[in-house]
């Protein structure tokens, strides 16, 4: 039997007998109260002798005879109690000896300050509110310095409430993603967009290059697919004349993990009648801007360098280090040209770039490698020009957009859902945005021409037959959809 397996039959034993003694740590629905730890904190040496009720996790525990001191958290800061045999009977004395680090409890008690100057609760009365039946990593604390009960990356993945509970990194970005996504929702009803939701199960899965998760409709024995982008119900909506809408929601695509991709996530996408490119720039400015002041106080933001893991975590803007950068959201964004970034990161030339032959010939001929791998750029498998421009932008230009910056002006063939450039052949009016290398968001000046957006599709029905299983599908319900009349709009996805 494993120490854990050990672990687990003693702390059985300990709930045990604290059902025996009548302290069943289960059998409580509720423990009402509302202070906080750091209101409590805040406000003891005003508040002495006043009783009140906390609860928490048991983080901490040092015992002194007939009395214990305790730090209970309620998972953002600790707060400490003070327990004496004498103040207590028998019984509750027992089932706090009974408890062990990981357990919940509550207490009532009243409010003082120790001689060590440290807000306390002295108890008089205790009720356990659960019992962990593992070793929980709990973080240890000593003055303003905290080591972390939890490291292992893949403990930590799997086990996210572990993570949670150790890792106040965890907690801080799952509370800044609620309140970011909060800041987006007012920003566009503040500018009079429609939030609306659509299908999740599709008969044509479209609106991105990804394979896709595959279900059956058991009411219809049909086959259907979850959804990997949210593109082409929206823009039926604005079909219907309903001239700007924005979803939420989560899409799924059958493809790599790593730490910049997952199957499964959030995607925003917004579209505007009557809008183009450069008002979508616009839009993408002014949200970010918007929603950094509200969540952090300012415009600029401090974000922790990328750790072995990939993680990223955003902090307030005071107090920089060499393990942080800081990102302006307040300022325009930096505006690249993709084929003149490739052009001046790779060393290729523009008569390189006009033809898939003449690219394929110049990264042979000049033997031209990935500045990271040093390896040889294979072009062999790229069947157009734009999937290798697109290859060249991932490995010469990324690493170089660490300020927000739109890159502007992608690929006809890989763009199937977007406007002609008018003024640059086998280019479209497209952008996508970028942080710290990172893309971010994608825009268009999107298609409402039918029977443009129609030779697409079958563009893109040939790839699929040549074997890309990521091609985008013909969807005649959508095309139905766009040969009612759909205005000049502009769209982006982020996520």
């Amino acid at each position: 039997m494993s120490d854990n397996a050990n672990e687990r039959e003693i702390r059985l034993g300990k709930l045990a007998r604290l059902r025996e003694i009548g302290y069943d740590p289960y059998a409580v629905e509720s423990f009402p109260f509302t202070e906080t730890a750091e209101n409590l904190k805040d406000t003891t040496a005003q508040r002495e002798g006043e009783v009140v009720p906390f609860a928490g996790r048991i983080v901490s525990r040092r015992e002194m005879g007939k009395s214990q001191f305790l730090h209970l958290s309620d998972g953002a800061d600790r707060f400490q109690i003070y327990v004496r045999k004498n103040d207590i009977d028998e019984a509750a004395w027992e089932a706090l000896n009974l408890l062990d680090l990981g357990d919940h409890l509550g207490v009532v008690g009243s409010l003082f300050i120790t001689k060590t100057g440290e807000p306390s609760l002295q108890v008089s009365e205790l009720k356990p509110l659960s019992k962990s039946l593992h070793v929980v990593p709990i973080p240890k604390q000593r003055g303003e310095e905290q080591w972390y009960g939890l490291t292992d990356t893949n403990v930590r993945f799997r086990h996210r409430h572990l993570d949670l509970i150790t890792n106040p990194d965890a907690r801080r970005t799952l509370v800044d993603r609620s309140r970011i996504v909060t800041a987006v929702r007012r920003c566009f009803n503040a500018w009079g967009y429609l939030e609306v939701e659509t299908p999740m199960l599709q008969q044509e899965a479209g609106g991105a290059a990804a394979r896709t998760f595959s279900a059956h409709y058991n009411a219809y024995d049909l086959e259907v697919d979850l959804r990997i982008s949210l593109e082409l119900y929206l823009k039926r909506i604005l079909c219907g004349d309903i001239p700007r809408v924005y979803e939420i929601g989560r899409v799924f695509r059958n493809e790599g993990v790593s730490n910049r991709h997952n199957p499964e996530f959030t995607l925003l996408e917004f579209y505007e009648a009557y809008a183009d490119l450069e008002v979508m720039m616009q839009r993408v400015e002014d949200l970010f801007r918007t929603v950094a002041t509200e969540v952090f106080g300012s415009p600029l933001v401090r974000i922790k360098r990328e750790s072995q893991d990939g993680d990223i975590v955003s902090e307030d803007v005071a107090g920089f280090s060499e393990d942080e950068v800081v990102l302006d959201f307040g300022k325009p964004w930096r505006r690249v040209d993709l084929l003149s970034a490739i052009e001046e990161h790779s060393g290729l030339t523009a008569e390189d770039l006009s033809s898939l032959e003449n690219a394929k010939a110049a990264l042979k001929n000049r033997n031209v490698v990935n500045p990271v791998t040093g390896k040889r750029i294979n072009a062999d498998e790229e069947r157009h020009l734009g999937g290798l421009i697109e290859k060249l932008l991932e490995v010469f230009v990324e690493p170089h957009l660490q300020e927000p910056s739109f890159v502007i002006g992608y690929p006809l063939e890989t763009s199937p859902l977007a406007k002609k450039d008018p003024n640059r052949p086998g280019f479209t009016r497209r952008f996508e945005g970028y942080v710290l290398g990172r893309e971010i968001c994608n825009a268009f000046s999107e298609i409402n021409d039918p029977i443009d957006q129609r030779e697409r599709f079958q563009a893109q029905m040939a790839e699929r037959a040549s074997g890309d299983d990521e091609a985008h599908p013909m969807d005649e319900d959508f095309l139905y959809a766009l040969e009612s009349g759909m205005p000049p709009t502009g769209g982006c996805g982020i996520g």
